[in-house]
């Protein structure tokens, strides 16, 4: 009897483990931002003694530079797992509505509109 329990116990933990593991995709809003700056945009020193630049063009530049792109939701920071995603540097810096996967910090993108 214990067994049984115990078989009953742990397929319902791996089944409710499996339904968390597997999201459906949901839309969010935000700005497609970079991991250096975040949700705040310090850009004034990376202009070319031309003053502040864009959130574009500040997105653009760091991740040149080597960062990776990033959803600001909210206030909360985004990782993003398809990084070659063709329309995240269409959109850099531009604020947008994101159809993804969110699994804890990192979303995976598969639609991104203007809002």
């Amino acid at each position: 009897m214990k067994a049984f329990i115990s078989v009953t116990a742990l397929a319902g933990a791996v089944l409710f483990t499996a339904g968390t593991m597997f999201a459906a995709e949901q839309t969010w809003n935000g700005q497609i931002s970079d991991s250096l700056c975040g949700a705040k945009h310090e850009s004034e020193s990376i202009g070319e003694g031309n003053g502040k630049i864009s959130d574009q063009e500040c997105t653009v530049a760091c991740v040149k530079g080597g960062s990776k792109y990033v959803l600001v939701s909210s206030g909360k920071v985004y990782q993003i797992a398809n990084q070659a995603y063709a329309d995240l540097a269409k959109h850099a810096g531009q604020a947008v509505k994101l159809t993804c996967e969110i699994k804890g910090n990192c979303i995976t993108g598969s639609k991104i509109e203007m809002p």
